[in-house]
């Protein structure tokens, strides 16, 4: 897995109960580029159905640690993020995962730093939030309370993004048509004015404003030699219908 940003950063659960949300952890890090995963005491999984929850992750998940004591699995990291969504009697400073996302990515800079998330039916106990150097929330709406994995991969996200790390590369169309030029635009232009000339389209329209307006309306749009050719194609057919049509009639 290439090296950046995200692979600097440790996700630690602490008591996960669900296996599938532990697949979905494992899937929504594979996504953004994160590679270390630490669980402290979780339910019972396999790897097998990790792999099947979340396909093509196998590297993520032979890098899975164990821990027995939430200290063991923080212990090498110079930054802890703990999340939840809950306030605390205790007066922490809390921040949004948005605004974490750079104080977090500036400390990779010195090590690893862990995105540490609780229980699915409690969050993070009070003894382990007070691990958490920052304490970051997720911005929803009253009904706070997200899912574990999800708020997993909001929190890689906002990291992913600030870290400028979206390294997916959309592929372009597979027949990728080169830009029409003024030429095939005018000649787009006289099949279409023909056509619409045949159907009697002016009769009761100003031609030349109509023609201004398919103008503009092409030129907005700036289609390529592929599409200009179809609109062709488009016009030259209705010509052609309605020359077979009074062919026909006249026979």
């Amino acid at each position: 897995m290439p090296e950046s940003i995200l692979t600097r950063v440790v996700v630690v659960l602490y008591e996960p109960q669900d296996p599938v949300n532990i697949g979905a952890t494992v899937r929504a890090m594979k996504n953004m580029g994160a590679t270390d995963l630490r669980l402290v005491r979780p339910c019972e999984y396999t790897e097998y159905r990790l792999a099947g929850i979340a396909h093509g992750t196998a590297d993520v998940i032979e890098r899975i640690e164990h821990f027995e004591t939430l200290d063991e699995a923080l212990a090498d990291c110079v930054k802890v993020a703990a999340f939840t969504a809950r306030r605390r009697a205790a007066k922490r400073a809390l921040t949004d995962a948005r605004a974490a996302a750079p104080i977090i990515r500036s400390a990779t800079q010195e090590g690893k730093v862990a995105l540490l998330f609780g229980r699915e039916d409690s969050g993070l106990p009070n003894d382990a939030m007070d691990r958490g150097h920052l304490v970051v929330t997720i911005s929803t709406t009253e009904h706070s309370s997200l899912n574990l994995a999800q708020a997993v991969l909001l929190a890689l996200y906002e990291l992913h993004v600030a870290a400028a790390d979206a390294t997916r590369i959309i592929r372009p169309p597979k027949r990728d048509a080169p830009a029409a030029l003024a030429a095939d635009y005018e000649l787009m232009f006289d099949d279409v004015e023909k056509a619409l000339d045949a159907v009697q389209f002016f009769k009761t329209r100003h031609h030349d404003r109509i023609m201004r307006s398919i103008r503009s309306l092409a030129f907005r749009a700036s289609p390529d030699t592929r599409e200009i050719a179809l609109t062709r194609a488009m016009a030259i057919e209705v010509l052609r219908t309605i020359d077979r049509i009074k062919r026909g009639l006249a026979s």
